[in-house]
């Protein structure tokens, strides 16, 4: 069984690479600005389509109550998220740090876009720390032990 990434969040991820790759052709400070805000955030994006998000593709099969043995080699991907949540977490961190760092740039020219752009990332950094990071460990541990039962 393969765990796909909901496409409305592997949808979001791309449109936000695709727009800091628009502030990184902007060049100047916003682009040098925007620079470094890849530089932190593409590893972590990285992680996230690996381990961190493909569970979430279960949680509409989870609450129909279509729960099959295949769905317990997600659970591999959940104790990773849990194990790592810490690191991605402060990368986060980091990442917010960079991110204020371009709004205030792209304020400071006047590239309100930009500034749009940072605090719309932001928020999608708070929305995965308090809904899908806990989403997606939830469902590794319901799947522990929904498939407990059925053994």
């Amino acid at each position: 069984m393969k765990f796909k990434i909901p496409k409305p969040l592997k949808e979001e991820h791309n449109e936000l690479h695709s727009e800091l790759v628009k502030a990184i052709e902007t060049g100047g400070k916003i682009g040098n600005t925007a620079k470094a805000v890849a530089k932190i955030l593409h590893p972590h994006f990285v992680k996230e389509e690996e381990y961190a998000l493909p569970p979430l593709g279960l949680l509409s099969f989870i609450a129909k109550g279509k729960i099959i043995p295949a769905m317990g080699k997600v659970i591999s991907m959940t104790e990773t998220l849990k194990a790592e949540l810490p690191e991605m977490l402060k990368e986060h961190k980091a990442i917010v740090i960079a991110l204020k760092k371009l709004s205030d740039v792209a304020k400071k020219e006047k590239k309100m876009g930009y500034a749009r752009f940072a605090e719309k990332l932001i928020l999608h950094a708070k929305t995965e720390e308090e809904v899908l990071y806990p989403t997606a460990i939830l469902i590794g541990e319901y799947l522990k032990l929904k498939l407990k039962l059925k053994k």
